[in-house]
């Protein structure tokens, strides 16, 4: 394909599972009033992006976040399941203390290498990056010129690795606010990195 495609790549705003470190994964957090302000922000910086489309988790957070951004660009929405958030098993909706304390020696490998951690009821972070970098390369081949995803850092971080081959491990080098955004552009069958964490 020699069409260049523009690809943003959007967190979702703040919640209140931010502000109390909560682990989140699918726990359907919904946006806090600051997060609305953020992402009303957001809907502002990208009103001239030319963005055709935009694609999203199916938690609240993203879908609050995406239909304000939204309010700006009147474009079709899509929800999908390859951007829902990491499955975090019983860890989801729990502190950061309880889950140090519980369970040491995952909470260590979450710390340090969590490509590496395998856990019961858990996601591997492989496989978040496999459904949601297969999803993508189905879009571009499809998609329009322009598009948007709106989804969780534990997503993008993964995805970004995955799109411009950075190897394991990638997860604590990359820094994904809430309600950034990053630019990925595809062009002549390769995906460059043009902006992160905007």
């Amino acid at each position: 394909m020699k069409t260049k495609k523009t690809i943003y790549l959007i967190r979702h705003g703040e919640t209140e599972g931010n502000i109390e470190g909560l682990f989140r994964g699918r726990y359907d957090f919904s946006l806090n009033e600051n997060g609305r302000k953020q992402a009303n922000l957001l809907k502002e910086a990208l009103i001239n992006s030319g963005i055709k489309q935009i694609f999203l988790s199916p938690l609240k957070r993203a879908k609050e976040t995406a239909t304000i951004i939204n309010q700006g660009l009147n474009v079709p929405l899509f929800i999908e399941d390859a951007f829902n958030n990491i499955d975090l098993g019983e860890w989801e909706g729990k502190s950061k203390n309880e889950i140090a304390r519980k369970y040491p020696t995952e909470f260590k490998i979450w710390k340090t290498e969590p490509e590496k951690l395998k856990f019961k009821d858990f996601e591997l972070l492989e496989n978040v990056q496999k459904r949601s970098l297969n999803k993508v390369l189905e879009i571009v081949e499809k998609g329009p010129d322009t598009l948007a995803i709106v989804t969780h850092r534990a997503v993008l971080k993964p995805l970004i690795a995955g799109l411009i081959g950075i190897k394991s491990p990638y997860f604590w080098k990359i820094f994904i606010s809430p309600a950034s955004y990053s630019t990925i552009i595809y062009e002549q069958n390769n995906f460059y990195l043009y902006n992160l964490n905007v």
